[in-house]
């Protein structure tokens, strides 16, 4: 590993007006977003090109980052919607026989602002303790000049992510096919994930990729086997229009599996509350209890907000996973509706696939679906 030595200053000035010292990689200038953190050990491509992303300024823990370099088979998207990036410690000559390219020449093509040589753990303990707050990347000295520097802080103080799901989805269908097709499903695109639509693929299922906004009526005339809900940024509760709609897709009792931001809307179409957590939960490593068998799996996660699971109607859903941590919302089964839905994402890459089976038990729900017709 060889780290650049001579990089350029750059900064890190949070809402609060603390201010990390660091170096420059990537790009230049200055980008402002809300400053999170990951625990993932690996998959630092897949978090660079996850949409969930949009608008945040993202602190990887784990010190040591691209040193298998950057291949594009392992994004998650055709680009990155981070607003900014943070490491201690980057790698410049990375050692991988898939590597086709470095992480800072990455963070150039995608026009990514890089901080690192600052000392993660204390931003990482700030964010833990005082919770998620806006702050901006620069390259230009903030510290030189008092009024440049409150002017900067108003920017900071004013940001806000909106408009996310509307920002990242595709205006367009599209349609990817298996080898043999067996069922046909539909993935609403908030900000999806490739590996969603892999996981289906390779299960047999012809996956439409339809844009957000996509309506009851349209979704009708696809005639789907399965509908799939996809994880996205932002706050669940401003789609409110995706959100009536969803109340009526789920009325067609077409099997639903839906994954983060997917399982905060159904949620949120059934009467259900959301909230903002203090500091989110994104890593490779959120355990969650299934409170059907108890059984403990780990977990990949990348979001900010949550389902109130109190405000979940009896009648209608209940709870089926909870975070071992905090024990917030992380699973709702529907009780008069085909559907389920998860806040973790089972098929995460990097990342432990011990819920993939999830994919198995939706494809099992259209193929019961196909039994009750033929009868």
């Amino acid at each position: 590993m060889a780290l650049i030595r001579y990089a350029s200053p750059a900064w890190l000035v949070l809402a609060d007006g603390q201010i990390f010292r660091g170096k420059s990689f990537g790009a230049t200038g200055t980008a402002i977003g809300e400053v999170v953190f990951t625990t993932s050990m690996t998959g630092y491509q897949e978090t660079l090109t996850d949409p969930s992303y949009y608008g945040q300024i993202v602190t990887q823990t784990f010190p040591l980052i691209g040193n298998y370099g950057v291949n594009a088979s392992d994004f998650e998207s055709s680009k990155s919607y981070v607003n900014g990036y943070i490491v201690r410690e980057w790698c410049d000559k990375p050692s991988n026989f898939r590597c086709e390219d470095t992480i800072e020449n990455f963070l150039k093509q995608n026009q990514i602002i890089g901080l690192y040589h600052i000392d993660t753990r204390r931003l990482t303990r700030t964010l833990r303790e005082a919770g998620v707050m806006n702050g901006a990347i620069t390259t230009e000295n903030p510290e030189e000049n008092p009024e440049t520097l409150e002017n900067l802080l108003k920017q900071i103080r004013a940001y806000a992510v909106i408009n996310a799901v509307e920002s990242v989805t595709d205006s367009e269908r599209h349609v990817y096919a298996p080898e043999e097709k067996k069922y046909q499903v539909v993935l609403f695109d908030f900000g999806y994930k490739r590996n969603i639509r892999q996981e289906l693929v390779n299960r047999g299922c012809e996956v439409i990729v339809v844009p957000a906004q996509t309506s009851p009526e349209e979704i009708r005339e696809l005639h789907p086997d399965g509908i799939m809900l996809s994880n996205g940024p932002g706050n669940p509760a401003e789609n409110t229009q995706i959100i009536e709609n969803l109340k009526e897709i789920a009325k067609l009792q077409i099997p639903i599996f839906g994954i983060c931001l997917g399982h905060q809307l159904m949620a949120l179409a059934h009467g259900a509350k959301t909230e903002k957590l203090k500091y989110g939960h994104r890593g490779a490593n959120q355990p969650v209890i299934d409170l059907a068998s108890g059984r403990t799996y780990v977990t990949s996660q990348n979001h900010g907000y949550a389902v109130v699971g109190d405000s979940l109607d009896p009648a209608i859903a209940e709870v089926s996973h909870i975070n071992a941590n905090d024990r917030t919302c992380e699973g709702v089964r529907y009780k008069k509706i085909n559907a389920f839905t998860v806040q973790f994402h089972p098929e995460a890459h990097g990342g432990p696939l011990d819920t993939a089976y999830l994919f198995d038990e939706f494809i099992s729900r259209m193929q019961e679906n196909f039994r009750k017709e033929a009868e």
